[in-house]
């Protein structure tokens, strides 16, 4: 979730920055929700609804986990044929413009686009970074 960069430009492009949104959101908000949901219904239908009222609760919980575990299995996934090119692309055009940058790898994973296209928008000014996308 911190490897990936937050930038505009890869909002349209890519589902990570969505879910990235949607996670910090989520640590955010629903520990409150789940309590709330808690105390609501315990309040209004008593003890007997106790197990139900607890299953809310802990699938209000689970929701920004989820985004998580999703994030983590996607930053392993190998990336498709044409993302990978773009992913040669854009280190060769980094190379060219003098950054230091690790071998690439012959099989990258989303977490290596990640790293790669963090250093490009830190070190690289914004009228290059432009024609990347």
């Amino acid at each position: 979730m911190d490897a990936w960069p937050m930038q505009k430009q890869l909002y349209g492009l890519f589902p990570e920055c969505r879910i990235i949104a949607a996670t910090k959101f989520g640590f955010k908000v629903m520990p409150a929700l789940a309590v709330l949901t808690v105390a609501v219904q315990l309040h209004f239908m008593g003890t007997s609804q106790l197990p139900h009222a607890l299953t809310l609760g802990i699938f209000f919980l689970s929701l920004p986990v989820q985004g998580l575990i999703w994030l983590g299995f996607r930053s392993q996934k190998i990336l498709p044929p044409a993302i990978k090119a773009w992913y040669q692309d854009i280190y060769l055009k980094m190379q060219q413009q003098g950054c230091a940058l690790e071998q690439p790898k012959s099989q990258p994973r989303f977490h290596e686009l990640a790293l790669l296209l963090r250093t490009a928008f830190s070190e690289l000014d914004k009228a290059f970074t432009k024609h990347l996308f």
